[in-house]
Protein backbone atom coordinates (compact mmCIF):
# COMPACT_ATOMS: atom_id res chain seq x y z
CA UNK A 1 0.00 0.00 0.00
CA UNK A 2 1.10 3.69 -0.95
CA UNK A 3 0.17 6.98 0.13
CA UNK A 4 -0.37 10.01 -2.30
CA UNK A 5 -0.73 13.55 -0.35
CA UNK A 6 -2.53 15.97 -2.11
CA UNK A 7 -2.49 19.80 -1.64
CA UNK A 8 -5.62 21.91 -2.25
CA UNK A 9 -3.71 24.91 -3.74
CA UNK A 10 -6.57 27.42 -2.96
CA UNK A 11 -7.43 26.22 0.70
CA UNK A 12 -3.90 24.70 2.01
CA UNK A 13 -6.12 21.49 2.77
CA UNK A 14 -3.41 18.59 2.93
CA UNK A 15 -5.74 15.08 2.06
CA UNK A 16 -4.00 11.72 2.11
CA UNK A 17 -5.05 8.81 0.24
CA UNK A 18 -4.21 5.40 0.04
CA UNK A 19 -4.12 3.68 -2.71
CA UNK A 20 -3.35 -0.29 -3.32
CA UNK A 21 -1.42 -0.81 -6.41
CA UNK A 22 -1.27 -4.20 -8.78
CA UNK A 23 -5.49 -3.83 -8.07
CA UNK A 24 -5.92 -6.28 -10.85
CA UNK A 25 -3.68 -8.76 -9.46
CA UNK A 26 -5.38 -8.95 -6.48
CA UNK A 27 -8.86 -7.86 -6.46
CA UNK A 28 -12.10 -8.17 -8.33
CA UNK A 29 -11.87 -6.05 -11.54
CA UNK A 30 -15.26 -4.08 -10.29
CA UNK A 31 -13.53 -3.50 -7.10
CA UNK A 32 -10.20 -1.99 -8.40
CA UNK A 33 -12.24 -0.16 -11.08
CA UNK A 34 -14.59 0.98 -8.42
CA UNK A 35 -11.19 2.41 -6.17
CA UNK A 36 -9.47 3.73 -9.32
CA UNK A 37 -12.67 6.01 -10.23
CA UNK A 38 -12.68 7.34 -6.20
CA UNK A 39 -9.12 8.39 -6.95
CA UNK A 40 -9.56 10.09 -9.93
CA UNK A 41 -12.64 11.74 -8.79
CA UNK A 42 -10.72 13.36 -5.56
CA UNK A 43 -10.03 16.87 -6.71
CA UNK A 44 -6.38 17.88 -7.87
CA UNK A 45 -5.22 13.94 -6.63
CA UNK A 46 -1.96 12.98 -9.31
CA UNK A 47 -3.91 14.89 -11.85
CA UNK A 48 -3.32 18.62 -10.67
CA UNK A 49 -1.66 20.77 -12.91
CA UNK A 50 1.64 21.86 -11.94
CA UNK A 51 2.00 25.74 -12.15
CA UNK A 52 5.66 26.22 -13.30
CA UNK A 53 6.23 29.43 -12.30
CA UNK A 54 5.25 28.20 -8.44
CA UNK A 55 6.85 24.34 -8.26
CA UNK A 56 9.11 24.35 -10.67
CA UNK A 57 10.75 27.42 -10.95
CA UNK A 58 12.05 28.05 -7.69
CA UNK A 59 14.00 24.59 -7.30
CA UNK A 60 15.56 24.93 -10.67
CA UNK A 61 16.64 28.24 -10.16
CA UNK A 62 18.21 27.17 -6.53
CA UNK A 63 19.61 24.23 -7.50
CA UNK A 64 20.70 23.99 -11.05
CA UNK A 65 21.55 27.42 -12.57
CA UNK A 66 24.64 27.76 -10.42
CA UNK A 67 25.95 25.27 -12.55
CA UNK A 68 24.19 25.71 -16.03
CA UNK A 69 23.91 29.27 -16.17
CA UNK A 70 25.23 31.61 -18.55
CA UNK A 71 28.62 31.62 -16.83
CA UNK A 72 30.48 28.87 -18.30
CA UNK A 73 27.49 26.31 -18.21
CA UNK A 74 28.75 22.76 -16.69
CA UNK A 75 28.72 20.20 -20.15
CA UNK A 76 27.78 22.94 -22.53
CA UNK A 77 24.29 23.12 -20.38
CA UNK A 78 21.88 26.17 -19.76
CA UNK A 79 18.68 25.64 -17.56
CA UNK A 80 17.80 29.90 -18.11
CA UNK A 81 14.73 28.59 -21.35
CA UNK A 82 12.56 26.06 -22.24
CA UNK A 83 14.00 26.07 -25.43
CA UNK A 84 17.84 25.88 -23.70
CA UNK A 85 16.97 22.95 -21.55
CA UNK A 86 15.92 21.10 -24.50
CA UNK A 87 18.39 22.26 -26.58
CA UNK A 88 20.54 20.17 -23.91
CA UNK A 89 24.26 20.19 -24.07
CA UNK A 90 26.88 18.15 -24.53
CA UNK A 91 25.10 14.78 -23.78
CA UNK A 92 22.27 15.59 -25.35
CA UNK A 93 18.49 17.02 -24.38
CA UNK A 94 17.66 17.53 -20.78
CA UNK A 95 13.80 17.61 -21.06
CA UNK A 96 11.89 15.51 -22.76
CA UNK A 97 8.06 16.44 -22.52
CA UNK A 98 5.85 13.75 -21.36
CA UNK A 99 8.83 11.31 -19.90
CA UNK A 100 10.06 12.16 -17.14
CA UNK A 101 12.93 8.92 -16.87
CA UNK A 102 13.92 10.09 -20.35
CA UNK A 103 14.68 14.01 -19.12
CA UNK A 104 18.05 14.04 -17.07
CA UNK A 105 16.54 17.36 -15.47
CA UNK A 106 14.40 15.05 -13.56
CA UNK A 107 16.22 11.77 -13.68
CA UNK A 108 19.67 12.91 -12.10
CA UNK A 109 17.49 14.31 -9.41
CA UNK A 110 16.77 10.78 -8.16
CA UNK A 111 19.69 8.76 -7.61
CA UNK A 112 21.30 7.27 -5.09
CA UNK A 113 22.89 10.05 -2.84
CA UNK A 114 26.51 8.63 -3.78
CA UNK A 115 26.09 8.68 -7.73
CA UNK A 116 28.82 10.27 -9.39
CA UNK A 117 25.69 12.36 -11.53
CA UNK A 118 23.49 12.85 -8.74
CA UNK A 119 22.06 16.51 -9.02
CA UNK A 120 22.55 19.06 -7.47
CA UNK A 121 25.99 17.13 -6.70
CA UNK A 122 26.91 19.37 -3.48
CA UNK A 123 24.89 19.81 -0.49
CA UNK A 124 21.15 18.11 0.35
CA UNK A 125 19.63 15.96 -2.44
CA UNK A 126 16.23 17.15 -3.68
CA UNK A 127 13.28 16.08 -1.57
CA UNK A 128 10.47 14.29 -2.39
CA UNK A 129 7.80 16.88 -2.91
CA UNK A 130 10.64 18.32 -5.42
CA UNK A 131 11.76 16.10 -7.21
CA UNK A 132 8.02 15.02 -7.54
CA UNK A 133 7.08 18.56 -8.98
CA UNK A 134 9.45 17.83 -11.21
CA UNK A 135 8.09 14.89 -12.64
CA UNK A 136 4.48 15.50 -13.21
CA UNK A 137 6.00 18.64 -14.60
CA UNK A 138 7.74 17.11 -17.37
CA UNK A 139 4.58 14.60 -17.54
CA UNK A 140 2.14 17.06 -17.73
CA UNK A 141 4.02 17.89 -21.01
CA UNK A 142 6.30 20.14 -19.47
CA UNK A 143 5.01 23.87 -20.23
CA UNK A 144 6.93 26.68 -19.81
CA UNK A 145 6.06 30.31 -20.27
CA UNK A 146 8.25 31.83 -22.84
CA UNK A 147 8.43 35.20 -21.08
CA UNK A 148 9.94 33.10 -17.55
CA UNK A 149 13.75 33.06 -18.10
CA UNK A 150 15.54 31.63 -14.89
CA UNK A 151 17.72 33.62 -12.73
CA UNK A 152 20.11 31.91 -10.28
CA UNK A 153 19.01 32.31 -6.20
CA UNK A 154 20.58 30.94 -3.50
CA UNK A 155 19.38 27.92 -2.01
CA UNK A 156 18.26 27.94 1.53
CA UNK A 157 19.68 25.67 3.64
CA UNK A 158 17.29 24.38 6.65
CA UNK A 159 20.18 23.75 9.16
CA UNK A 160 22.16 27.23 8.66
CA UNK A 161 19.27 29.61 7.63
CA UNK A 162 15.50 28.22 9.10
CA UNK A 163 16.30 26.16 11.77
CA UNK A 164 18.41 28.87 13.79
CA UNK A 165 14.82 31.16 13.07
CA UNK A 166 12.58 28.53 13.94
CA UNK A 167 14.76 27.71 17.50
CA UNK A 168 14.98 31.56 18.57
CA UNK A 169 11.18 32.53 17.74
CA UNK A 170 9.05 29.65 17.18
CA UNK A 171 9.68 26.66 19.05
CA UNK A 172 9.16 28.05 22.78
CA UNK A 173 5.19 28.23 22.42
CA UNK A 174 5.11 25.14 19.69
CA UNK A 175 7.04 21.83 21.09
CA UNK A 176 6.46 18.65 22.42
CA UNK A 177 4.25 19.16 25.54
CA UNK A 178 3.84 23.07 24.69
CA UNK A 179 2.36 22.82 21.81
CA UNK A 180 -0.30 26.32 21.53
CA UNK A 181 -3.12 26.20 18.63
CA UNK A 182 -2.00 22.43 18.79
CA UNK A 183 0.82 23.41 16.64
CA UNK A 184 4.54 21.66 17.07
CA UNK A 185 7.36 22.82 15.29
CA UNK A 186 10.17 21.01 16.98
CA UNK A 187 9.92 17.93 14.57
CA UNK A 188 9.22 18.11 10.76
CA UNK A 189 6.01 15.87 10.45
CA UNK A 190 4.38 18.22 13.51
CA UNK A 191 5.51 21.10 11.23
CA UNK A 192 3.73 20.49 8.18
CA UNK A 193 0.52 19.30 9.65
CA UNK A 194 -0.54 22.04 11.66
CA UNK A 195 -2.34 22.77 14.42
CA UNK A 196 -5.86 24.21 15.10
CA UNK A 197 -5.97 26.37 11.34
CA UNK A 198 -4.86 23.59 9.55
CA UNK A 199 -1.28 22.45 7.78
CA UNK A 200 1.40 24.44 8.64
CA UNK A 201 3.60 24.16 5.55
CA UNK A 202 2.36 23.85 2.37
CA UNK A 203 5.65 23.56 0.29
CA UNK A 204 6.05 25.79 -2.67
CA UNK A 205 2.99 28.23 -1.30
CA UNK A 206 4.29 30.44 1.36
CA UNK A 207 0.67 32.25 1.06
CA UNK A 208 -0.64 28.84 2.14
CA UNK A 209 1.98 28.66 5.27
CA UNK A 210 0.77 30.11 8.19
CA UNK A 211 4.03 29.50 9.64
CA UNK A 212 5.33 32.23 7.27
CA UNK A 213 1.90 33.88 6.83
CA UNK A 214 1.43 35.06 10.45
CA UNK A 215 5.19 36.18 10.44
CA UNK A 216 4.39 38.82 8.35
CA UNK A 217 1.12 40.29 9.31
CA UNK A 218 1.47 43.95 11.05
CA UNK A 219 3.29 44.33 14.07
CA UNK A 220 -0.34 45.15 15.87
CA UNK A 221 -1.70 42.37 14.75
CA UNK A 222 -3.29 39.56 17.26
CA UNK A 223 -1.85 36.85 14.94
CA UNK A 224 1.37 37.75 14.71
CA UNK A 225 4.04 35.74 15.20
CA UNK A 226 5.86 35.69 17.38
CA UNK A 227 4.21 38.27 19.49
CA UNK A 228 5.50 41.60 19.85
CA UNK A 229 5.82 41.21 23.22
CA UNK A 230 7.92 37.85 22.75
CA UNK A 231 10.33 40.03 20.13
CA UNK A 232 7.51 40.25 17.12
CA UNK A 233 7.81 41.02 14.57
CA UNK A 234 10.86 39.30 12.93
CA UNK A 235 13.13 41.03 11.28
CA UNK A 236 12.10 41.72 7.33
CA UNK A 237 15.47 39.18 5.78
CA UNK A 238 14.17 36.71 8.27
CA UNK A 239 10.48 37.08 6.92
CA UNK A 240 12.02 36.42 3.69
CA UNK A 241 14.04 33.72 4.05
CA UNK A 242 11.11 31.40 5.55
CA UNK A 243 8.97 32.44 2.39
CA UNK A 244 12.07 31.59 -0.08
CA UNK A 245 12.79 28.15 2.05
CA UNK A 246 9.27 27.61 1.27
CA UNK A 247 9.06 28.35 -2.20
CA UNK A 248 11.92 25.86 -2.51
CA UNK A 249 9.97 23.01 -1.29
CA UNK A 250 10.77 23.26 2.04
CA UNK A 251 13.75 21.11 2.48
CA UNK A 252 13.87 19.57 5.80
CA UNK A 253 16.06 17.10 6.45
CA UNK A 254 15.43 13.60 8.28
CA UNK A 255 16.60 13.39 11.71
CA UNK A 256 16.73 17.26 12.39
CA UNK A 257 14.70 18.41 15.51
CA UNK A 258 14.41 21.45 16.59
CA UNK A 259 14.84 23.10 20.25
CA UNK A 260 14.04 26.49 21.46
CA UNK A 261 17.13 28.63 21.84
CA UNK A 262 17.55 31.93 23.48
CA UNK A 263 19.22 34.65 21.21
CA UNK A 264 22.55 34.47 22.96
CA UNK A 265 23.02 30.63 22.65
CA UNK A 266 22.59 31.69 18.84
CA UNK A 267 25.48 33.61 17.57
CA UNK A 268 23.92 36.76 15.92
CA UNK A 269 20.56 35.20 16.92
CA UNK A 270 18.96 38.82 18.40
CA UNK A 271 21.21 41.16 15.84
CA UNK A 272 19.72 44.43 17.37
CA UNK A 273 20.41 43.16 20.91
CA UNK A 274 23.86 42.47 19.47
CA UNK A 275 24.57 46.18 17.87
CA UNK A 276 22.52 47.91 20.82
CA UNK A 277 25.29 46.87 22.78
CA UNK A 278 28.02 47.54 20.65
CA UNK A 279 26.29 51.19 20.49
CA UNK A 280 26.61 51.75 24.02
CA UNK A 281 29.83 50.26 24.77
CA UNK A 282 30.78 53.24 21.82
CA UNK A 283 28.91 55.72 23.32
CA UNK A 284 30.68 54.88 26.87
CA UNK A 285 34.04 54.94 24.69
CA UNK A 286 33.28 58.48 23.01
CA UNK A 287 35.44 61.43 23.49
CA UNK A 288 35.51 63.38 20.34
CA UNK A 289 32.63 65.87 20.39
CA UNK A 290 33.56 68.16 17.43
CA UNK A 291 36.14 68.25 14.30
CA UNK A 292 38.55 69.98 16.06
CA UNK A 293 38.69 67.12 18.77
CA UNK A 294 39.53 64.77 15.67
CA UNK A 295 43.40 63.75 15.34
CA UNK A 296 45.09 60.98 13.80
CA UNK A 297 45.76 57.91 16.03
CA UNK A 298 47.34 54.46 15.75
CA UNK A 299 45.46 52.06 18.05
CA UNK A 300 45.94 48.22 19.08
CA UNK A 301 43.25 45.96 18.32
CA UNK A 302 42.66 44.99 22.01
CA UNK A 303 44.33 41.86 23.84
CA UNK A 304 46.71 41.75 20.69
CA UNK A 305 49.55 43.41 19.37
CA UNK A 306 48.38 43.97 15.93
CA UNK A 307 48.15 47.97 15.10
CA UNK A 308 45.92 50.12 13.07
CA UNK A 309 45.71 53.63 12.08
CA UNK A 310 43.53 56.47 11.15
CA UNK A 311 43.65 60.03 9.60
CA UNK A 312 41.15 62.67 10.07
CA UNK A 313 39.19 63.51 7.01
CA UNK A 314 37.94 67.38 7.35
CA UNK A 315 34.36 68.13 6.75
CA UNK A 316 33.85 69.95 2.94
CA UNK A 317 32.28 69.46 -0.32
CA UNK A 318 33.01 68.27 -3.38
CA UNK A 319 32.11 68.32 -7.51
CA UNK A 320 31.60 64.43 -7.24
CA UNK A 321 32.35 62.48 -10.83
CA UNK A 322 33.98 63.38 -13.66
CA UNK A 323 34.18 65.87 -16.37
CA UNK A 324 33.09 64.88 -19.96
CA UNK A 325 36.83 65.90 -21.46
CA UNK A 326 38.69 63.90 -18.81
CA UNK A 327 40.83 60.86 -20.68
CA UNK A 328 39.04 57.63 -19.90
CA UNK A 329 36.13 58.85 -18.17
CA UNK A 330 32.98 56.83 -18.58
CA UNK A 331 29.12 57.29 -18.76
CA UNK A 332 28.97 56.55 -15.17
CA UNK A 333 30.36 59.31 -13.84
CA UNK A 334 28.58 61.63 -14.80
CA UNK A 335 26.81 64.23 -14.60
CA UNK A 336 29.20 65.83 -12.14
CA UNK A 337 27.02 66.72 -8.90
CA UNK A 338 28.00 68.51 -5.86
CA UNK A 339 28.04 66.79 -2.38
CA UNK A 340 28.24 67.63 1.02
CA UNK A 341 30.29 65.61 3.36
CA UNK A 342 30.15 65.49 7.32
CA UNK A 343 33.80 64.89 9.08
CA UNK A 344 35.26 61.33 9.61
CA UNK A 345 38.73 59.23 10.26
CA UNK A 346 39.48 56.63 7.43
CA UNK A 347 42.23 54.19 7.22
CA UNK A 348 45.46 54.85 6.50
CA UNK A 349 45.81 51.83 4.92
CA UNK A 350 44.02 49.19 2.99
CA UNK A 351 43.24 46.42 6.04
CA UNK A 352 45.89 44.09 6.23
CA UNK A 353 45.50 40.26 6.44
CA UNK A 354 47.68 41.12 10.28
CA UNK A 355 44.40 42.62 10.83
CA UNK A 356 41.48 41.05 9.33
CA UNK A 357 42.73 37.22 10.11
CA UNK A 358 42.09 37.94 14.08
CA UNK A 359 38.33 38.16 12.88
CA UNK A 360 38.68 35.37 10.06
CA UNK A 361 40.13 32.79 12.86
CA UNK A 362 39.08 33.27 16.30
CA UNK A 363 41.31 30.90 17.68
CA UNK A 364 44.52 32.94 16.50
CA UNK A 365 42.57 35.68 18.09
CA UNK A 366 42.82 33.82 21.05
CA UNK A 367 46.69 32.67 20.77
CA UNK A 368 47.66 36.59 20.77
CA UNK A 369 45.60 37.28 23.41
CA UNK A 370 47.18 34.69 25.70
CA UNK A 371 50.52 35.85 24.74
CA UNK A 372 49.44 39.19 25.90
CA UNK A 373 48.07 38.22 29.22
CA UNK A 374 44.29 39.82 27.68
CA UNK A 375 41.43 38.87 27.71
CA UNK A 376 40.30 36.48 25.07
CA UNK A 377 36.67 37.56 23.83
CA UNK A 378 34.70 40.39 25.20
CA UNK A 379 30.76 39.32 24.70
CA UNK A 380 30.49 42.13 22.11
CA UNK A 381 33.00 41.02 19.48
CA UNK A 382 32.06 37.02 20.33
CA UNK A 383 28.10 37.87 19.56
CA UNK A 384 29.17 39.50 15.91
CA UNK A 385 29.09 36.37 12.96
CA UNK A 386 32.80 35.34 11.53
CA UNK A 387 33.52 33.93 8.17
CA UNK A 388 33.53 30.07 7.64
CA UNK A 389 36.80 28.57 6.79
CA UNK A 390 37.63 29.10 3.77
CA UNK A 391 38.69 25.87 0.92
CA UNK A 392 41.77 27.82 -0.36
CA UNK A 393 44.52 29.64 0.97
CA UNK A 394 42.88 33.29 0.45
CA UNK A 395 46.09 34.96 -0.13
CA UNK A 396 46.90 32.68 -3.41
CA UNK A 397 50.70 32.71 -2.23
CA UNK A 398 51.29 36.66 -2.57
CA UNK A 399 51.67 37.33 1.30
CA UNK A 400 50.05 37.68 4.61
CA UNK A 401 51.31 39.99 7.48
CA UNK A 402 50.92 43.12 5.87
CA UNK A 403 49.75 43.05 2.80
CA UNK A 404 46.08 44.01 2.14
CA UNK A 405 43.32 41.22 2.84
CA UNK A 406 41.83 40.23 -0.11
CA UNK A 407 39.11 38.60 -1.95
CA UNK A 408 36.29 39.05 0.98
CA UNK A 409 32.36 39.91 0.08
CA UNK A 410 31.33 43.45 0.91
CA UNK A 411 29.29 41.35 3.29
CA UNK A 412 32.41 39.68 5.22
CA UNK A 413 34.03 43.28 5.20
CA UNK A 414 30.60 44.53 6.78
CA UNK A 415 31.19 42.18 9.38
CA UNK A 416 34.54 42.86 10.01
CA UNK A 417 34.19 46.77 10.91
CA UNK A 418 30.89 45.37 13.45
CA UNK A 419 33.56 43.12 14.60
CA UNK A 420 36.16 46.06 15.04
CA UNK A 421 34.01 48.40 16.78
CA UNK A 422 32.73 45.32 19.10
CA UNK A 423 36.58 44.91 19.63
CA UNK A 424 37.31 48.85 20.03
CA UNK A 425 35.02 50.92 21.40
CA UNK A 426 35.05 52.78 17.77
CA UNK A 427 31.85 53.01 15.35
CA UNK A 428 33.77 52.06 12.25
CA UNK A 429 31.91 50.97 8.54
CA UNK A 430 32.72 51.06 4.80
CA UNK A 431 33.33 54.10 3.40
CA UNK A 432 30.14 55.47 0.85
CA UNK A 433 30.98 55.89 -2.91
CA UNK A 434 30.96 59.92 -1.61
CA UNK A 435 33.26 59.69 1.19
CA UNK A 436 35.57 57.38 -0.71
CA UNK A 437 36.07 60.32 -3.63
CA UNK A 438 36.09 62.85 -1.48
CA UNK A 439 39.24 61.46 0.73
CA UNK A 440 41.25 60.06 -2.46
CA UNK A 441 40.56 63.68 -4.24
CA UNK A 442 42.06 65.08 -0.94
CA UNK A 443 40.85 68.73 -2.11
CA UNK A 444 41.66 68.54 -6.02
CA UNK A 445 39.68 68.28 -9.14
CA UNK A 446 42.42 67.08 -11.63
CA UNK A 447 42.00 63.72 -12.93
CA UNK A 448 44.33 62.36 -9.94
CA UNK A 449 44.90 63.96 -6.86
CA UNK A 450 48.47 64.56 -8.16
CA UNK A 451 47.59 66.11 -10.86
CA UNK A 452 46.78 65.46 -14.65
CA UNK A 453 50.23 63.75 -15.76
CA UNK A 454 49.67 59.81 -14.84
CA UNK A 455 53.32 58.98 -15.55
CA UNK A 456 53.61 59.83 -11.50
CA UNK A 457 51.34 57.22 -10.64
CA UNK A 458 54.49 55.10 -9.93
CA UNK A 459 55.39 57.06 -7.33
CA UNK A 460 51.53 56.84 -5.35
CA UNK A 461 50.46 53.56 -6.17
CA UNK A 462 51.12 49.58 -7.40
CA UNK A 463 49.60 48.42 -10.81
CA UNK A 464 50.39 46.09 -13.27
CA UNK A 465 53.45 48.64 -14.73
CA UNK A 466 55.79 47.98 -11.61
CA UNK A 467 53.46 45.31 -8.79
CA UNK A 468 55.41 42.66 -10.24
CA UNK A 469 52.32 40.98 -10.69
CA UNK A 470 50.78 40.74 -7.04
CA UNK A 471 49.66 43.34 -4.21
CA UNK A 472 52.37 44.82 -2.31
CA UNK A 473 52.79 45.17 1.77
CA UNK A 474 50.67 48.80 2.62
CA UNK A 475 51.97 52.10 2.94
CA UNK A 476 55.51 51.99 0.74
CA UNK A 477 54.40 54.29 -1.84
CA UNK A 478 53.84 58.51 -1.00
CA UNK A 479 50.47 59.08 0.62
CA UNK A 480 47.78 61.43 -0.88
CA UNK A 481 47.59 65.13 0.46
CA UNK A 482 45.59 64.12 3.39
CA UNK A 483 47.94 61.37 4.18
CA UNK A 484 45.84 58.06 2.35
CA UNK A 485 48.26 55.51 1.21
CA UNK A 486 47.29 53.50 -1.57
CA UNK A 487 44.28 55.20 -2.55
CA UNK A 488 44.94 53.93 -5.67
CA UNK A 489 45.96 50.68 -6.60
CA UNK A 490 46.98 47.68 -4.68
CA UNK A 491 43.77 46.46 -4.03
CA UNK A 492 40.00 48.06 -5.12
CA UNK A 493 38.46 49.12 -1.93
CA UNK A 494 34.71 48.51 -1.24
CA UNK A 495 32.21 51.10 -0.63
CA UNK A 496 29.03 51.09 1.05
CA UNK A 497 26.98 51.50 -2.09
CA UNK A 498 24.79 49.27 -4.36
CA UNK A 499 26.09 50.06 -8.03
CA UNK A 500 23.46 51.72 -9.86
CA UNK A 501 24.81 53.12 -13.45
CA UNK A 502 22.70 56.03 -13.34
CA UNK A 503 23.29 57.00 -9.73
CA UNK A 504 24.29 60.55 -10.22
CA UNK A 505 21.20 61.40 -12.27
CA UNK A 506 19.59 61.30 -9.00
CA UNK A 507 22.04 61.39 -5.62
CA UNK A 508 21.67 59.81 -2.36
CA UNK A 509 22.53 63.05 -0.47
CA UNK A 510 24.58 64.37 2.58
CA UNK A 511 26.11 61.63 3.96
CA UNK A 512 24.04 58.75 2.64
CA UNK A 513 24.64 56.13 0.14
CA UNK A 514 22.49 53.54 -2.76
CA UNK A 515 20.62 51.39 -0.01
CA UNK A 516 20.92 47.52 -0.91
CA UNK A 517 18.34 45.81 -2.68
CA UNK A 518 20.53 42.76 -4.34
CA UNK A 519 23.53 40.99 -3.61
CA UNK A 520 24.84 42.50 -6.98
CA UNK A 521 26.34 44.40 -8.07
CA UNK A 522 28.03 46.98 -5.14
CA UNK A 523 30.39 49.52 -5.68
CA UNK A 524 34.50 49.08 -5.74
CA UNK A 525 37.11 52.28 -5.88
CA UNK A 526 40.31 52.59 -6.33
CA UNK A 527 42.03 50.38 -9.02
CA UNK A 528 43.91 47.23 -8.26
CA UNK A 529 48.05 45.93 -8.94
CA UNK A 530 46.43 43.87 -12.28
CA UNK A 531 45.39 47.12 -13.46
CA UNK A 532 47.28 48.51 -17.06
CA UNK A 533 44.87 51.22 -18.13
CA UNK A 534 45.50 54.22 -15.55
CA UNK A 535 41.97 55.56 -15.98
CA UNK A 536 40.88 52.20 -14.00
CA UNK A 537 43.06 54.18 -10.92
CA UNK A 538 41.44 58.03 -11.32
CA UNK A 539 39.81 59.50 -8.54
CA UNK A 540 36.41 59.16 -10.55
CA UNK A 541 36.55 55.94 -11.59
CA UNK A 542 33.23 53.50 -10.66
CA UNK A 543 34.01 49.62 -10.87
CA UNK A 544 31.23 47.06 -9.41
CA UNK A 545 30.94 43.79 -8.58
CA UNK A 546 29.69 40.50 -10.19
CA UNK A 547 29.01 36.99 -9.74
CA UNK A 548 31.75 35.62 -11.86
CA UNK A 549 33.87 36.90 -8.78
CA UNK A 550 32.72 33.61 -7.34
CA UNK A 551 33.29 31.28 -10.27
CA UNK A 552 35.53 29.39 -8.80
CA UNK A 553 33.97 28.82 -5.22
CA UNK A 554 32.72 25.04 -5.64
CA UNK A 555 30.20 25.32 -2.82
CA UNK A 556 26.55 25.45 -3.23
CA UNK A 557 25.23 27.95 -2.61
CA UNK A 558 28.41 29.96 -3.12
CA UNK A 559 29.95 31.49 0.05
CA UNK A 560 28.34 34.61 1.44
CA UNK A 561 31.80 35.34 2.93
CA UNK A 562 34.54 35.22 -0.14
CA UNK A 563 34.95 36.50 -3.83
CA UNK A 564 37.32 33.70 -5.20
CA UNK A 565 37.90 35.31 -8.41
CA UNK A 566 38.84 38.91 -6.95
CA UNK A 567 41.83 38.98 -6.28
CA UNK A 568 42.82 42.18 -6.55
CA UNK A 569 39.87 43.36 -4.14
CA UNK A 570 40.35 44.83 -0.12
CA UNK A 571 39.05 47.78 2.28
CA UNK A 572 39.66 50.68 4.33
CA UNK A 573 37.75 51.78 7.01
CA UNK A 574 36.00 54.82 8.31
CA UNK A 575 34.89 56.18 11.53
CA UNK A 576 32.53 59.07 11.19
CA UNK A 577 32.22 61.90 14.12
CA UNK A 578 28.71 61.47 14.51
CA UNK A 579 27.62 57.57 15.65
CA UNK A 580 24.35 57.01 14.47
CA UNK A 581 21.64 54.81 17.15
CA UNK A 582 21.65 51.36 17.03
CA UNK A 583 18.47 50.64 14.44
CA UNK A 584 20.63 52.51 11.87
CA UNK A 585 23.81 50.53 12.69
CA UNK A 586 22.19 47.28 12.50
CA UNK A 587 20.95 48.36 8.52
CA UNK A 588 25.18 49.93 7.91
CA UNK A 589 26.46 46.56 9.23
CA UNK A 590 23.58 43.59 8.21
CA UNK A 591 22.60 45.20 4.19
CA UNK A 592 20.72 42.07 4.20
CA UNK A 593 21.03 40.49 0.42
CA UNK A 594 24.26 38.89 1.47
CA UNK A 595 22.73 35.54 0.52
CA UNK A 596 24.36 34.66 -3.10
Amino acid sequence: MAYVQQIDNDSGTVNSVALVFCMSLTLPRSISAGLLSIFVALPGVAADKIDFALDVKPVLEATCLSCHGPEKPKGGLQLMTRALALKGGDNGTALVAGKPTDSPIYSTTILPPDHDNIMPPKGDPLNKAQTEALRKWIEQGAEWPENIKLEKTARVDFVKDIQPIFELNCVACHRDGHDKGNLRMDEREFAFKGGDDGAGIVPFRPKLSPIYTTTALPADHDDLMPPAKKGGPMAKEKIELIAKWIEQGAVWPDGVKLTAKKADEIPGGDELATVTGIYKKIMANLKEKSAGDMKAYTNNIPGTTVTYSAVPIPAGEFLMGSPATEKGRKADEGPQHKVKISPFWMGRTEVTWNEYELFMYPDQEKALTVDTNSPYLDKASDAVSRPTKPYVEMSFGMGKGEYPAISMTQHAANKYCQWLSAKTGHFYRLPTEAEWEYAARAGSTTTYFFGEDGSQMKNYAWYAANSDFKYQKTGRKKPNPWGLYDIYGNVMEWCMDQYDANTYANPPGTDSWVKSTKPYPHVARGGHWDDEDLSMLRSASRRFSDRAWKQQDPQLPKSIWYHTDAQGLGFRVVRPLVVPPPEELLKIWNNGVEKD
